[in-house]
């Protein structure tokens, strides 16, 4: 029941414009879900899902819904033009190995660049280790570090 309560949640939030926790509560009930707003803030954070703005007005947000944290089907939207230009400066190379993807940076800039790369909270990342000039990123499967490499290669033009 908890997993389709949960992908219930995911489909209420693609179509409504969700900012509380007891709105998808609410439409949970309508659709025949036992569902309070704990079990809803529980479901929330289960599935990692992030608030995002859905309108700007004199420079501040005015209004944010709840979305899905798609940040490695998304990765060019988080990365930020100053993030983009340190890795495409720093980063001179992006490879696998397995579930490992290694990065070759610039002498010395490993780790400031593990620190921006461990900030996007990608979520296939089991774990990263920086040295002088070498980033290692620990990834759940090969597929997945495959993929990582083709997104990150992509975001900061490599290829």
């Amino acid at each position: 029941m908890k997993s389709k309560r949960q992908e219930k949640i995911l489909e209420l939030i693609e179509t409504h414009d969700i900012d509380t926790q007891e709105e998808p509560a609410e439409l949970l009930r309508q659709a025949g879900f036992v569902a309070t707003q704990a079990t809803v803030s529980r479901d929330i954070k289960e599935l990692k899902l992030v608030k995002v703005s859905t309108g700007i007005k004199n420079g501040r947000s005015t209004k944010s819904k709840y979305s899905a944290n798609t940040l490695v089907a998304d990765i060019d939207n988080r990365f930020t033009d100053k993030f983009k230009n340190i890795l495409s400066e720093m980063v001179l190379k992006i490879s696998y190995a397995g579930h490992m993807v290694v990065l070759k940076t610039s002498p010395g800039m490993a780790n400031a660049t593990c620190v921006a790369l461990d900030s996007l909270e990608i979520p296939d990342v089991v774990g990263t280790l920086a040295g002088d000039d070498t980033i290692f990123m620990v990834m759940a499967t090969e597929s997945q570090a495959l993929d990582i490499v083709k997104k990150l290669n992509k975001s900061i033009n490599k290829i």
